[in-house]
């Protein structure tokens, strides 16, 4: 099967594009390098499987081209990151929300089946954890732009449910929470992967705010595998799914977790929001993904625990700092 992933060279679409090839698909990988990164996909660049094309998901004669001649979408090119979607808001609404809309209307051309990435940022400041798909969103104020990626995302959800009852387009809405593992970037706000290199050069691990917020993080194999079996079932079409791990910690003991893994002297260092993001900064308290839908549809359970996802984050850190491990680690 030819299948095109947008956002090909990002964190999660790169691993999508690896793990597709090893199943013997031929990748077609669309990415404009806004976040992505070619040395995401440095590691497997030369498998004669594998197409990479540096172009925009707006545009829409590159996507017609392109979806006309695969067999199916993963869409998940999106601007993304707490940091950047706070200094983008504009190209972030923009490329989330028009980026989908051209995704879908050339799947629907073509009647290709399209897997939606989307976000556990779509339940907002939610309080019935854990989150269910059906659940019902609350939003803080459309001023407060930290919102708008998860006002972008709920849209691009519902362009995808309006195409599916309407034209019976074949989709499928996965709402990833809190992935993370080798490649990943701390640039845009990303939790582990800051904690981690600071933790490896001795600098005060930062904690956002009080550090009793709670989330679950995600191995990103574990992301890739529920996309795929999601992808395989007719079942999930038309339908909304939690993916990702519901093993909750809190964000403090998170930090404490990494220092001790990576045996670190570095001081754990609480920092208000207002100082890293500005005044109208607001955060959920929990957020835990609901699994029994996912479970049920495709037998989907997340495999990497906490430690073990965190101990491969470390060794990937540290391999690309060119330094010595604290820990030993098998490979992944």
């Amino acid at each position: 099967m030819r299948i095109l992933v947008t956002g090909g060279a990002g964190f999660i679409g790169s691993h999508l594009a690896e793990e597709l090839l090893q199943r013997g698909h031929e990748v077609w990988a669309l990415d404009d390098l806004s976040t992505g990164r070619l040395e995401n996909i440095s590691s497997f660049e030369h498998n004669p499987r594998l197409r990479f094309l540096e172009g925009n998901v707006m545009d829409s004669t590159l996507v017609y081209e392109l979806v006309s001649q695969c067999d199916r979408v993963f869409h998940l090119a999106a601007a993304v990151g707490v940091k950047y979607v706070l200094e983008n808001p504009l190209r972030s609404l923009l490329t989330n929300i028009r980026g989908t809309e051209v995704v879908l209307e050339a799947a629907q051309k073509y009647r290709r089946k399209v897997i939606l990435a989307s976000s556990s940022e779509v339940y907002g400041k939610g309080v019935s954890v854990p989150f269910a798909e059906d659940d019902d969103r609350l939003m803080g104020p459309t001023h407060k732009l930290r919102w708008s990626y998860a006002c972008g995302k709920a849209v691009d959800e519902c362009l995808a449910q309006a195409y599916y009852q309407q034209y019976q387009l074949p989709v499928v809405i996965v709402r990833c929470f809190n992935t993370c593992g080798p490649r990943q970037s701390g640039a845009y706000g990303m939790v582990i992967p800051n904690m981690v290199q600071r933790a490896l050069q001795g600098e005060p691990i930062q904690v956002y705010g009080d550090g009793q917020q709670s989330r679950c993080f995600s191995a990103v194999s574990d992301v890739v595998r529920a996309m795929l079996l999601l992808a395989d079932s007719h079942e999930a079409e038309g339908q909304v799914f939690n993916a990702g791990s519901d093993e909750e910690v809190t964000v403090g003991d998170l930090a404490r977790h990494i220092k001790r893994l990576c045996q670190s002297d570095s001081p754990i260092e609480l920092v208000p929001y207002e100082q890293v993001y500005g005044e109208s900064f607001e955060d959920m308290r929990r957020r835990v993904p609901d699994l029994r839908k996912i479970r049920r549809v495709v037998g989907f359970r997340p495999q990497v625990p906490l430690d073990r996802l965190l101990e491969i984050t470390i060794r990937d850190h540290c391999e690309r700092l060119g330094i010595h491990c604290p820990i030993e680690v098998p490979a992944a």
